[in-house]
């Protein structure tokens, strides 16, 4: 399966790769391994929606956000490696939801970003995972999500 063709039929256009915040690179490669640093729901360099789950951001929005960090770490993926058929597979999701006391459905909300994933990449998308309530994120965001990716070998 071609990734930028499923993309393309799901109506997707990679955006260019978010740049660093801070003192940070976007990716590291190691071996077949590509570690993403944490996306957060920039759509154009803009958070989409900032403050806490629970207050300010609803599980239906907070899902679509975690859509949103999945379609930029794609874009970093492509940046990293200049082709998103490398991908031999999602390993592993991290994600923190910034909400309030007491919320206990962040896997709810990132099923946003696990949902998307599967769709696009079918089997290669299945992944492990850790979703984790946090009381604040970077520049307000209501979530964040980092990945590893294992990679094809660039001839493959």
């Amino acid at each position: 399966m071609d990734i930028e063709k499923r993309l393309a039929e799901l109506g997707i256009a990679l955006p260019v790769a978010p740049l660093p915040t801070a003192n940070y690179v976007p990716f590291v490669q190691t071996g077949n391994l590509l570690f993403l640093a944490g996306a957060l729901p920039l759509v154009n360099n803009q958070l989409e929606a900032t403050g806490l789950l629970g207050r300010e951001v609803d599980v239906a929005r907070d899902k679509e956000l975690a859509k949103t960090c999945a379609i930029n770490m794609l874009a970093q993926v492509k940046a990293a490696t200049g082709d998103l058929n490398r991908i031999s597979r999602v390993v592993r999701l991290s994600a923190f939801v910034a909400c309030v006391p007491g919320f206990v459905d962040q896997p709810a909300v990132i099923n946003g970003a696990s949902d998307f994933l599967v769709e696009v990449l079918g089997d290669k998308g299945r992944h492990a995972r850790a979703a984790m309530g946090v009381t604040v994120l970077p520049l307000n965001s209501p979530l964040e999500i980092e990945a590893i990716f294992e990679l094809h070998a660039e001839n493959s």
